[in-house]
């Protein structure tokens, strides 16, 4: 299968590319700055392409040339829908490294029409959202009338500059959960509970996850929310962003924010990305009041997203059984997740 990334030289970007590499796989390098995009590409041995998403002729005919894209350039809440489009218009397969709840959202509202050209469209192939998907998944297969799911991360790693990126578009936003089937825009920090995921009782606040559209796809459960481990005096300060939401919207100031991301975030190191872990968790609840929980350690969120990115476009170079929008464990199953090394699930 000829496939293309699309955002190659960006920090999550460079690491599935040289994965590729590794693997003896022969991708097409692109991204808008063309300088960066050649040099990834020389120094790998491989063909690239450069063009700004807003160029459409030259987007149209790099895709006509694969028959998957791979799409790392965020935030993607802008940047995936051009490109969707343009896959729908050149019957090329689509897949992302999101977690933003309206990409996916966007990608299953394109479902009749990826099945009316032939193509699949599946955003979150990385730590967004393939382990929680997988999780959730599990779960639901150990209690199959769950009405509740309830899903926690946190990571030892730091996070990369398109991660904080898109993080600060979202502060002015706050969180969302799914309540009854339905999607319900929330406060910041709505909900909060104590876990023990690494050994130590740690505090974790609710956040607009992407598993919160796909996880109700995945599993068909109504209600659903999601977690992530957070400093007592961050949440401080998120419930002070939640006073003053309507300020992190202003213009000048998402301007401000983003060119200190900018100037600050760099992603984590090497060392960090070999020595470090995530941490999931999950519960589902039914109506009675029954309940099943579940564990998962994985390696660090960068790197995982490397791994699994590459592991499903080797997966769908043998066979694409299915079309149409999809989610990790949809297409794969929920035990897909235990193919990664150094991954392993535990039932608690």
């Amino acid at each position: 299968m000829k496939f293309l990334i699309y955002g190659a030289y960006g920090y999550t970007g460079q690491l599935i590319s040289k994965l590729s590499k590794e693997k003896g796989l022969d991708p097409i390098l692109a991204g808008r700055n063309e300088s960066k995009t050649k040099d990834l590409a020389t120094q790998l041995g491989l063909a690239y392409r450069s063009f700004d998403l807003s160029e459409s002729e030259k987007l149209i005919e790099a895709l006509n040339e694969v028959d998957l894209v791979l799409h790392c350039a965020g935030p993607f809440s802008t940047t995936a829908k051009v490109m969707m489009e343009a896959c729908l218009e050149t019957k090329t397969h689509y897949l992302d490294i999101t977690g933003e709840i309206e990409v996916f959202e966007l990608g299953a509202s394109l479902d009749q029409k990826a099945k009316e050209a032939g193509i699949l469209i599946m955003p979150g192939v990385g730590f967004d959202v393939v382990p929680s998907d997988c999780l959730a998944k599990y779960l639901k297969s150990k209690l199959p009338d769950a009405t509740h799911l309830e899903l926690a991360f946190m990571s030892e790693s730091s996070t990369s500059r398109g991660t904080a990126l898109t993080m600060t578009q979202g502060i002015g936003k706050g969180g969302a959960i799914r309540k009854e089937g339905k999607i319900i825009p929330v406060p910041h920090v709505y909900a909060s509970r104590k876990l023990n995921l690494d050994g130590k009782e740690k505090n974790f606040v609710s956040i607009p996850w992407g598993d919160v559209s796909t996880a109700y796809r995945s599993t068909g459960i109504p209600n659903i929310m999601v977690y992530t481990a957070m400093h007592p005096g961050q949440v401080k300060k998120m419930k002070t962003v939640q006073k003053w939401k309507w300020f992190f919207n202003l213009g000048f100031v998402q301007n401000y924010l983003q060119k200190k991301v900018m100037k600050t975030v760099t992603g984590p190191s090497e060392q960090m990305r070999e020595d470090s872990h995530c941490y999931l968790w999950g519960e589902v609840r039914n109506a009675s009041g029954k309940s099943q929980s579940a564990k998962l350690i994985t390696p660090e969120g960068y790197k995982l997203t490397a791994i699994t990115s590459i592991m499903i476009i080797e997966e769908l170079s043998k066979n694409i059984s299915q079309i149409g929008y999809q989610t990790p464990s949809m297409l794969f199953g929920a035990d897909f997740i235990l193919n990664v090394e150094n991954t392993k699930r535990e039932d608690i």
